[in-house]
């Protein structure tokens, strides 16, 4: 079978894999709510979701630094890793020795493609269609709050997710706008001045990549006079399954934090 996947690279696959790495935290848990199970035999030490994969699969390094040794030892007959989260150079090197399925995903359509994808590769399609319709439906009709948030996901130096990102889509989804920046990469460098120059409504401040704390609210609220708070960064950019829990947590979570 022949497949290609989100960056345009095309490999040949005998049958369904029976030998997964997952090199990406967000695909890991796709995968084990597609019921994977024991085809599974490899992730990183950031793949946190489920627990007890965490606790029991053979990790692979991280998410920009894989261990090769140990990819070798697991024997894969298909590794998933993503654009952005991994390192081009070490996908360019796993795609000279391995199968290689790379996503890309900038969109919430883009996110249910591969979602889809991954139900056709693996003989799930029924799964897989299940959960995409069921994140469609439940990306529809939120709950607006109107305004312009800034995203930081990262400190010293600060950095925030720019207008491209699959961040900034969800935040449209439920009504705000991402800040406009003089730097209009996907992920802009800030100075303080920078962000109280911006005149935010919001500033969110992730739980990851940087693990924003109580202290980082405070300093914040020295520079800018926007509602700063904390917020879950794995249902604003985990695009598998992850994104079920996404209306629960704004609606009855954080939108009770903005109004209050």
């Amino acid at each position: 079978m022949l497949t290609e996947d989100q960056i345009g690279h095309s490999f040949s696959l005998p049958e369904a894999p029976k030998r997964i790495i997952s090199l990406v935290p967000s695909q890991t848990e796709l995968l084990f709510d597609l019921g994977l199970g024991d085809r599974v035999v490899g992730i990183t030490k950031f793949c946190v979701h489920p627990k007890k994969w965490h606790q029991s699969k053979v990790r692979v390094g991280g998410t920009k630094n894989v261990d090769f040794e140990k990819i070798a030892n697991l024997s894969p007959d298909l590794i998933i890793g993503n654009k952005e989260e991994n390192t081009q150079s070490e996908i360019l090197e796993l795609q000279e020795k391995y199968p290689v399925y790379t996503s890309d995903i900038k969109t919430i359509p883009e996110a249910l493609n591969f979602i889809n994808a991954m139900g056709e590769l693996f003989n799930k399609q029924a799964k897989a269609i299940e959960i995409a319709q069921n994140i469609k439906k439940e990306l529809q009709d939120l709950q607006q709050v109107k305004g312009k948030v800034l995203y930081l996901i990262w400190k010293n130096p600060y950095m925030c997710a720019g207008s491209n990102t699959f961040i900034a889509q969800l935040l449209n989804r439920v009504g705000l706008t991402i800040a406009k920046t003089a730097d209009t990469g996907r992920y802009p460098v800030l100075t303080e001045n920078e962000i109280r120059d911006l005149n935010a409504d919001y500033i969110f401040l992730s739980s990851e990549p940087f693990p924003f704390g109580i202290k980082h609210i405070e300093a914040l609220q020295a520079v800018s006079n926007a509602k700063v708070v904390l917020v879950d960064g794995e249902l604003f950019s985990w695009y598998g399954s992850r994104l079920l829990m996404f209306k629960a947590y704004w609606e009855n979570t954080l939108m009770l934090e903005l109004a209050d």
